[in-house]
């Protein structure tokens, strides 16, 4: 089984330049022509937040309309970027996206996929209004009683806020509220093999709760990489990547599931063609 994961989109309404830098348009229609090109074909897409960058019902539209050029189901979540109701009337095929949670007044995008050899749980960590992310304890208690159904299958949990802090400082200030919870559930659960998450815009790993979690490059631009903690905040143009999850048993019996990051180029050529490697020496 091939994920394809993407993030971070940031994709406004006419096309416009994001924060009057980034062409968020381009980077995305470049993204769906990569992810089309894979060889072999992911199975699914995920897409975890900040899809558009403030909300605006035309840039759903725009978004939907190029979301569906893609050749893999692709399945989407909100980030703090997002608007929910108008995520859902963009999309109004992706029936998932109508299982929500009620928490605090606020409504959640949760729901399951069960139809692949990896169990898909999508958990909505974007309460509106608020830029950090956060797992209350009504998510917590529906994700555990996804979790506890079948204990035996390998789960993936893709969500938009990563439960940790990252060392890039002007992230980190927000905090994850519920995060030590999670954790707590996340330990309970040894399927869960990694826990799927964006907002960073930059591909970061860290253990957590047992497994392995990751942030995914970001596809309209990249946050500066700058690990002082009074680094100012900002984002730097490197090229938009995706992250591809793969269901693997090449050399064990039992499938692992392993991660590559596949950059998008600018333009055909940018990072050279095809080299062939030979006359290979192995000194003795």
């Amino acid at each position: 089984m091939l994920i394809a994961q993407f993030s971070d989109l940031h994709l406004k309404a006419g096309g416009l330049l994001a924060y009057d830098v980034a062409d968020t348009l381009s980077a995305l229609k470049r993204t769906i022509d990569h992810i089309n090109s894979l060889d072999p074909q992911p199975d699914v897409i995920i897409g975890t937040g900040d899809l558009v960058d403030e909300g605006a019902p035309e840039a759903y539209e725009l978004l939907s309309g190029l979301l569906a050029q893609l050749k893999s189901p692709v399945f989407l979540l909100p980030g703090n970027h997002d608007h929910k109701i108008r995520l859902q009337n963009a999309f109004p095929d992706h029936k998932y996206l109508r299982q929500t949670v009620t928490e605090d007044g606020h409504l959640f995008i949760c729901y399951t996929i069960d139809s692949y050899p990896i169990l898909l749980v999508g958990v909505d960590t974007a309460t509106p209004g608020r830029h950090s992310g956060s797992l209350g304890l009504e998510r917590l208690h529906w994700l555990d009683s996804v979790l506890s159904r079948d204990p035996s299958k390998q789960t993936i949990i893709f969500m938009h806020h990563p439960p940790f802090a990252t060392a890039i400082g002007h992230m980190d200030k927000d905090g994850f509220e519920g995060r030590k919870d999670f954790e707590h559930l996340v330990q309970k659960h040894p399927q869960i093999e990694r826990i799927l998450c964006g907002h960073l815009h930059r591909p970061i790993f860290r253990r957590f709760g047992g497994t392995i979690a990751s942030v995914c490059p970001g596809i309209g631009m990249q946050i500066a990489l700058d690990l002082r903690p009074e680094a100012p905040s900002g984002f730097i143009m490197e090229p938009p990547a995706v992250m591809l999850h793969l269901l693997d048993r090449s050399w064990d019996e039992d499938p692992v599931l392993l991660t590559h990051i596949s950059l998008v180029e600018e333009k055909e050529g940018q990072f050279g063609g095809f080299h062939p490697f030979f006359n290979i020496v192995n000194p003795k």
